[in-house]
């Protein structure tokens, strides 16, 4: 089977095309879709088996980036979410799209979505802490994970970030639950020493609590990172391509080929 990506969109999203295309050279078959046709009826989430919420400024980030999409996903697209991951189908969400699934209580995720609960948020995406949008690359540690979307994948990653509120924030007792469920699935990394040390600026871009940079829920298959493996599937997205002897793929494709070979040996 050739899995299906739903790439949602809406007023401000900016980074869909390239989800899209991500998706497609990992093997699936996308369709970009605006959330009102979800909540209008006239696409079925049913579907697909894997959605993803890409980056940008929805809704122009009002009161607080992602925010007003986080409400609207969690108010008028609930049943159908829950549908979607009782199915143990898989979500990501780059940039805005982490923003969205912290801020609908999708992620961290601890107190699980299957039990039908209220989701509430327990973290949140703060204002860095440079006061400033951040548009870098940066080195990443691979942490041990439940992730589906890291399986197998190598230890340091290079990929770019842009985003003004990407510091995550959580208390301290959520922290430690991350710790010990394997949630974190990346940490920023100076790329000479254990991002377990708090780095410090810029090689952290938004001075994140524990250097985090991307978590999963308990099951891994639902995903949100701050920086934007869409923008690095070639060689030739690196901003050094002309001067060093890179390999063909860029660093962010596997993390979208990942979802493709779960879903397909999944759902086959």
């Amino acid at each position: 089977m050739k899995p299906k990506v739903l790439v949602l969109r809406t007023a401000g999203t900016n980074c869909d095309v390239e989800t899209d295309v991500a998706f497609q050279l990992a093997g699936a078959k996308t369709d970009l879709v605006h959330i009102q046709n979800l909540i209008s009826g006239n696409t079925d989430l049913s579907d697909y088996q894997i959605l993803a919420i890409p980056g940008g400024f929805s809704y122009g980030d009002d009161i607080a980036a992602g925010i007003l999409l986080a409400v609207e996903m969690k108010h008028k697209l609930r049943d159908a979410l829950h549908q979607f991951v009782e199915k143990n189908k898989l979500i990501i969400g780059i940039c805005n799209g982490f923003q969205v699934l912290v801020r609908t209580g999708l992620l961290p995720g601890i107190e699980g979505i299957k039990e039908k609960t209220e989701l509430s948020q327990s973290a949140t995406l703060a204002m860095n802490t440079s006061a400033k949008f951040e548009c870098r690359w940066v080195e990443l540690d691979t942490q041990q994970s439940q992730c589906v979307f890291t399986k197998g994948i190598k230890p340091q990653l290079y990929l770019p970030v842009a985003h003004a509120e990407g510091r995550f924030n959580a208390p301290n007792e959520v922290l430690a639950e991350l710790a010990s469920n394997k949630q974190v699935v990346f940490r920023y990394s100076n790329g000479k020493q254990s991002s377990s040390n708090n780095i410090d600026y810029p090689d952290n871009p938004n001075g994140s609590d524990a250097d985090i940079a991307g978590i999963c829920d308990k099951t891994g298959r639902i995903f949100g990172l701050m920086p934007h493996p869409e923008r690095f599937l070639t060689r030739y997205n690196h901003p050094r391509w002309t001067r060093e002897d890179l390999p063909e793929e860029g660093d962010g494709l596997a993390i979208f080929k990942n979802a493709v070979e779960y879903v397909k040996a999944t759902f086959s």
